[in-house]
């Protein structure tokens, strides 16, 4: 009997062991868990600020972008100004001279129109000049009128004013009368 009593004390001070030893075992998970926690937080308040900064950022990036489309906007014509500039002041010159002869009106027209002509060119505005005969093109072209003619069938017969493009935008047709279908 008595080695069954020792048996169960020695029973069960190993049992109150493995009791004592869970809780020893959970005090060293438990500032794991703690070092975890405070490791998260810590990687929490690095990515907020990060995406606080990119937020910032884009907001930043959001607002020169509408600036840069401000001032192209205020300032798109200003290539074109520049090029109008002298073809202003040649007028005025011209409106200045006392005793103009029909001579001098028209060489200072003339010149006028080469600034003009100039300022058109460095600005890339294309004149739109159909040739009697070509063939009718609606995107460049406005027939007003049909007229009877030897001419092939929507030919250009004659120009009434000129067209003008900006780059590859239609800016006003050419005014055409067509040739009317046999």
């Amino acid at each position: 009997m008595q080695d069954q009593e020792n048996q169960e004390v020695s029973n069960q001070p190993e049992g109150q062991d493995a009791v004592n030893q869970q809780p020893e075992q959970a005090a060293p998970s438990e500032p794991g868990l703690e070092e975890q926690l405070s490791a998260t937080e810590a990687k929490l308040a690095e990515v907020h600020d990060a995406f606080m900064r990119a937020k910032a950022e884009t907001e930043n990036i959001r607002r020169r972008a509408q600036e840069d489309v401000s001032k192209a906007h205020k300032f798109a014509i200003e290539s074109f100004a520049e090029a109008m500039v002298p073809v202003r002041d040649s007028l005025e010159m011209a409106l200045k001279v006392e005793s103009p002869t029909v001579e001098s009106i028209k060489e200072g027209v003339e010149m006028t129109l080469k600034q003009l002509a100039s300022a058109f060119e460095k600005n890339r505005l294309i004149e739109i000049l159909p040739q009697p005969g070509d063939k009718l093109d609606p995107m460049k072209h406005q027939a007003i009128a049909v007229v009877p003619s030897d001419q092939e069938p929507n030919t250009v017969v004659s120009v009434l004013q000129k067209g003008y493009m900006i780059a590859d935008r239609l800016l006003r047709p050419a005014i055409v009368t067509a040739a009317q279908p046999k």
